[in-house]
């Protein structure tokens, strides 16, 4: 299961990759970095709202788990109207949004012109994106990793392809890359959202009318509607908390000077690109754990707990010999800088420590994730970005660079261990259900 979701998150940097490239050949400068900052503002925007995957996800998992095929589609309808109406918000807010962006934003008066061109483009497209996520959100909660794999493929095949034309051939520049990947998300949307009813529609036995498919008085519950909204905002805080830690991070590299920023940057890519495998693995927690917890399945839930953690495990130790054995070559992909590669090498040893204590963190984050259990998450991200916090003001004035570093090392175990002091509740749900049925009979 696990390969699929893999894969689909691989494809993500590719695009970028290609956006790059495509620019780089065929356009100027300036082009290059206005999409750089313009995808800065999309990636804080679009990551902000990342819960409409993840709380979509926890909910659908445990209704497939007790075999409620009707709330299924009741909170694919609910989440759809979540995402629709911020993505519409997010349209008519956007020039406060674009203006309060840029104002943070260093940029010169030529790359920021180009940057509102693309911004101002590409925002277009926030609806479908949104909407996307709940259709992703949906297909892990199934299990269903080839169906992501699928979608994934399309949208950032069409998307670079769209890309090549707009931008190689057409020479549009940085607008031609927004408007390929506004009609890529639009295009995405549509197909995945027809994909998926139908498959509901098929797997239920339910017509595919309005009027069949969609449990309108279940869609309408308050309760439920509330519930949804809840765990998404948790999430919404329990992200914002990681990527005021990330920001916090490299904001404090480069107190230690441009070379000490350039070389940090550079080892969090790698970091990035092992964290793809990784969520391969929590995506599967996410979806089985979910599923388990829904039907009060405890054996089931342990077996799951077992096998993505020595399958996350293992996956993670060889990631981390990967960093130590060959990321200095990785390394010299991305720069031929002499200084920044020295620097950058003496960071791959806290990197590849880094990645093998990471996965705790990851696969507690799916479990917690799949049973719904988000106010615990987002605690335990405060509770972990205050030891991180005090990592650094230790470690980084003893240690300096690589102290700073170290403390990126207690960030991730401190969010397995603040997870792990919430997982006897989720465990004691087991019992309590339990005990329920038990009374009952």
């Amino acid at each position: 299961m696990a390969w699929p979701f893999i894969l689909a998150n691989a494809s993500i940097p590719l695009l970028g990759l290609v956006d790059t490239a495509v620019i780089g050949n065929t356009g100027s400068v300036v082009d290059l970095g206005a999409i750089a900052l313009g995808s800065l503002i999309f990636s804080f925007v679009y990551w902000s709202f990342g819960f409409l995957r993840m709380g979509t996800t926890g909910f659908v998992a445990q209704a497939d788990g007790v075999g409620d095929s009707i709330e299924i589609r009741a909170i694919l309808g609910r989440s759809c109207l979540i995402a629709l109406t911020i993505g519409l918000l997010i349209l008519l807010l956007q020039w406060p949004i674009g203006s309060s962006s840029f104002a943070l934003l260093s940029g010169t008066a030529d790359v920021e012109s180009v940057a509102k061109t693309y911004f101002y483009t590409r925002i277009w497209g926030a609806p479908a994106t949104l909407i996307l996520f709940v259709i992703m959100g949906v297909w892990i909660g199934l299990g269903e990793s080839t169906e992501l794999l699928k979608l994934q493929l399309f949208l950032n095949g069409l998307n670079m392809a769209l890309d090549v034309l707009a931008a190689g051939v057409m020479g549009l520049g940085a607008y031609g890359i927004a408007l390929g990947t506004v009609i890529a998300e639009i295009s995405t949307c549509m197909l995945g959202f027809y994909r998926l009813t139908r498959f509901l529609s098929e797997k239920q036995s339910v017509a595919l009318t309005w009027e069949a498919f969609w449990p309108r008085d279940r869609i309408r519950q308050l309760g439920q509607m509330m519930t949804l909204l809840s765990a998404n905002t948790d999430i919404m805080v329990r992200t914002l908390l990681l990527v005021f830690a990330f920001s916090y991070f490299t904001n404090e590299a480069a107190k230690f000077g441009t070379v000490a920023l350039a070389a940090t940057h550079i080892v969090l890519q790698l970091m990035a690109f092992t964290a793809f495998f990784l969520d391969g693995f929590a995506y599967v927690a996410e979806s089985q754990a979910g599923r388990s917890y829904g039907a009060r399945d405890r054996a089931q839930f342990d077996l799951v707990m077992y096998r993505t953690t020595i399958l996350a495990a293992i996956a993670s130790v060889f990631l981390g010999l990967a960093v130590l054995l060959v990321g200095e070559y990785m390394v010299m992909v991305l720069t031929d800088i002499d200084e920044v590669l020295v620097m950058a090498s003496t960071l791959l040893p806290i990197c590849a420590v880094y990645v093998v204590a990471s996965f705790p963190a990851f696969q507690l984050d799916g479990v917690f994730i799949g049973t719904s259990h988000t106010r615990q998450m987002r605690d335990a991200s405060a509770l972990s970005l205050g030891v991180f916090l005090v990592s650094i003001w230790l470690l980084g004035d003893w240690l300096a660079l690589e102290g700073l570093w170290w403390a990126m090392v207690v960030f991730v175990i401190a969010r397995a261990i603040s997870l792990w002091l919430y997982f006897p509740k989720v465990q004691r749900q087991f019992v309590d259900s339990a005990r329920a049925k038990l009374s009952t009979t």
